[in-house]
């Protein structure tokens, strides 16, 4: 069953997560997408491996940047599609490693539809992983306009990435102050 969470900055989502992914299996892959780049985030990320570490629950941490779609078609491919022998996963989280690949093309002329090709990329995979797959994401236009124009292309791709990757999940929550609803049974179709 394929999962989003999404949510804002400091919502709780994270944490709801790794208890769901906990609920359903005895382990799963913890794939990290955060880089370090600062001392700041050094320690936010030392923080969470401790915290992980601390939960007395199996988690082995793959931290993954930039090839998410490879390390999730590499582990489909391992299973051979079979959901017994697919790990479960958790991807924390999708908008970091967009962040990472929309900097990692940063000034291209056709920047944005090279990023939106990833996204699309990703959403196939995700399609098509066989296993208990939960990704957390961030509610990013909730805010205030951004002021640059690398900050709105941000923003609008990652509107359609979580609106392309919601379309195919099972289940989507939404945490706001710690507590997560659930969105998709509730979803009111036209």
């Amino acid at each position: 069953m394929i999962t989003l969470v999404t949510g804002g900055a400091r919502s709780g989502k994270s944490s709801f997560a790794e208890k769901l992914c906990m609920s359903i299996s005895q382990e799963a892959v913890y794939v990290a997408t955060a880089q370090a780049f600062d001392d700041e985030m050094k320690e936010r990320i030392a923080l969470h491996k401790l915290q992980r570490d601390e939960a007395n629950y199996r988690w082995r941490t793959v931290e993954e940047p930039f090839q998410l779609v490879k390390l999730l078609s590499a582990w489909r491919e391992n299973s051979l599609g079979e959901e017994d022998s697919a790990p479960t996963i958790l991807v924390d989280c999708l908008t970091l490693w967009l962040s990472n690949i929309l900097l990692s093309v940063e000034g291209k002329t056709d920047m944005f539809e090279q990023v939106k090709a990833e996204i699309l990329q990703l959403v196939d995979e995700v399609q098509l992983y066989p296993g208990q797959l939960i990704m957390v994401t961030n509610e990013v236009g909730n805010g205030i306009v951004p002021e640059y124009p690398l900050g709105r292309i941000y923003r609008d791709l990652a509107g359609i990435m979580n609106q392309a990757i919601s379309r195919n999940c099972a289940q989507v929550f939404l945490v706001t102050a710690g507590i997560p609803i659930e969105l998709k049974s509730r979803e009111y179709k036209l």
